[in-house]
Order: C-alpha cells, then structure tokens, then sequence
C-alpha cells in the first residue's frame, strides 16, 4: 500500500521507476527551434548549437559525418585537432560545437547525436566562406580636379554585419580632420560603406582600401587629374590619330571650293591641333589660290561659244 502511495507522490514529480532506479519522465528529444545551418568567414569561430530536452543522464556527441569522426562526447574534445571545444552551460539544454578558427575545410555535415538506446541524432550544415572586401569602382578610378572622390565598399559573405568598417589612405586612417568636406557612411544591415571626399584635389590621389572588422580588406588606386581631358582619356594612353600635311591640303583645298567659309571654320580646330601655325598659313594660302584658278577656269570653260548672226 505505502508503495503504491509512493509511485503515485514520484509520478507526479516527474520520475519512475526503471530497471536500474528512478529515471526522469519522458525520452529525450530535440528541440527543433534552434537554427541548423550555419555560415561562418575563414579564420572567424564557428558555432553549431544543438538543443536537448528531457536529456536526464544521456551524453550528447557532435559527429562529423564526412568522416563519423567523434570530436566531443560531454564537454570532453575526442578529436586531435584542438579547434574543436564543446561548450555548455551547467543547467541548460543548448551543447554548442565550436570550430575555432573555421577553415573552408571545415564545410560540411555535421551530426548532434543523444546516446538513448536506440541512439537519436539531428543534422547540422556548417559553411565556411572566403569574406572579402569589394569596392564597386573597380581597382583603379580617375576622378577629375574639383570633383567628388565618391567610393562604395561592401563586406560580401560576411556571415554577420561587421562592427566596423575602416577606411585607408596608404597607411593611414582616413580622418575628418584631416581636411575638410570628407564623409563616411556606414550601414552594418547591409555591410556597406561609402566614403565621400569633395572636392578633390591632386594631392588627394592615392591608394584608398576598405577594411571590414571581418573581411579580408580590398584596395583600389584613385588618380586626381587636374587636365581638362576625361579620365579615360588620361588613363587609356592611346595616341590621338593625325593627319599628314598633304592630307589636309587636299581636305581644305575640296571643301573650300564647294563652302568657302563653313568649311574652314569646321577644320580649323582640326588644323590647329595637328600643324604648327605657320604650316597652317601656307595651306590656306594655298587653297585660296587654288580656289581662284579654278573658279577662273570653270567660268571659262562654261561661258557660251558667241555664234555668227545671219
């Protein structure tokens, strides 16, 4: 009788009795709530939290499951490689894998597994990723005397929005203070900085890199040009074409005779760009004399033939 009243006053604390003792009510089970794909940067930690209920006095193992290599039993590492650690809080349900520092070798998947009888176990995916550093511009920008310097960096597979975002000029730090009119802004949702510098002047050029907190940093070469010409120019380094001096002869020669005075006014900045100035005076000379004999002569040869009266 006593023993009856006892299983019932244990039933309702939540234990009973099994063929070694008292046992906690219920199986373990996982709870599913947790996140079981992870994404971590090279040389960052990496984590994987499994979460068991009802866990009474069963271990739980993280597996690697390319290899069913057992790397932590408890908080004990089984695994050679001291990146591994099991961490875990007296009391709570959560066993975290830790993977310190990730390497892209380390992609894959891995196993949480609870040792009941049979044995239950939840799938986890662990990515590694290469996070760099991308300045939208390219490697190298021309920006002309006066305008704005305006550079976008973005931290790209970067598994979490980085705490900071630094901006170089050489070796050194890009200050507000250092002149006037420079703007940084940074929006960590969407891991993106932009630096701004107005106003830019030749000593402005230089070498500008972007350093995320967890990114690999990316560098691009910025030339201040104080010529007129655009920047492309500048930077393709071809050779405008010229036209030789009989060439241009001809050209004027042609047109001056069909539109005296447009055509000239349409070559001259041509003529001027290529040939000295007093080549130039030569070929107009040139052309006017050459325009006379030929209007001379084609009125000439057009004037009727005067006919005999009758």
């Amino acid at each position: 009788m006593w023993a009856a009243h006892l299983s019932c006053i244990f039933i309702l604390f939540g234990v009973t009795a099994g063929g070694g003792g008292w046992e906690p009510l219920g199986t373990p089970y996982f709870d599913n709530s947790t996140k079981r794909e992870a994404t971590a940067a090279v040389g960052q930690p990496a984590y994987l939290h499994c979460r068991v209920r009802n866990l009474a006095d069963r271990a739980v193992s993280w597996i690697r499951k390319r290899d069913l290599h057992i790397l932590t039993v408890g908080v004990h590492t089984y695994s050679s490689d001291a990146r591994f650690a099991a961490l875990h809080a007296d009391g709570s349900d959560e066993w975290t894998l830790k993977v310190s520092p990730a390497q892209p070798r380390d992609s894959g998947a891995y196993e949480c597994q609870v040792s009941t009888e049979p044995k239950i176990s939840l799938s986890f995916t662990l990515t590694v990723v290469v996070s760099k550093a991308v300045i939208l511009s390219g490697p190298e920008l021309f920006v002309r005397a006066g305008s704005d310097i305006n550079l976008t960096c973005e931290a790209k597979y970067a598994p979490d929005p980085p705490s900071f975002i630094y901006w170089y000029r050489g070796e050194q730090v890009v200050n507000y203070a250092q002149r006037g009119g420079i703007s940084v802004e940074t929006v960590q949702r969407t891991r993106t900085s932009r630096l701004l510098i107005a106003r830019a002047a030749p000593h402005d050029s230089g070498n500008y890199t972007c350093a995320p907190s967890s990114s690999e940093s990316a560098s691009v070469l910025v030339h201040v040009l104080s010529g007129e010409r655009p920047a492309a120019m500048q930077s393709s380094g071809a050779t405008p074409p010229r036209l030789n001096k009989a060439t241009l002869v001809t050209l004027v020669t042609i047109t001056t005779l069909r539109q005296p005075k447009p055509a000239l006014l349409l070559l001259l900045p041509i003529l001027a760009r290529h040939i000295t100035i007093p080549s130039l005076v030569i070929i107009l000379l040139s052309a006017n004399t050459v325009m006379k004999f030929l209007s001379k002569f084609t009125t000439a040869y057009t004037e009727p033939t005067p006919t005999a009266s009758r």
